[in-house]
């Protein structure tokens, strides 16, 4: 995923429409919580080391270790900010 906008959708989409759901109450503060956690833990380091790896930075095989803070500093630029 090299395009900058297509991830913003992938990051944003998601955690918006979590948001939405229990903004509205169609689901539980169990369910909203078991999502965020999914949602920060397992997609968002998948998403996030899948546009390291397209972009060369990373091998396939090392994109469960983006599940570090240190790691989304490092490739901070590369990850919000170049193209």
């Amino acid at each position: 995923m090299k395009n900058i906008y297509l991830h913003y959708v992938f990051i944003l989409v998601p955690i918006t429409v979590l948001l939405l759901l229990n903004a509205m109450d169609l689901i539980s503060s169990t369910l909203f919580l078991a999502f965020l956690l999914f949602y920060a833990l397992v997609y968002r380091t998948y998403i996030d080391g899948k546009r390291l790896a397209d972009k060369h930075l990373i091998d396939k095989k090392d994109i469960w270790k983006m599940v570090f803070p240190s790691n989304y500093m490092r490739f901070f630029r590369e990850l919000y900010l170049e193209k």
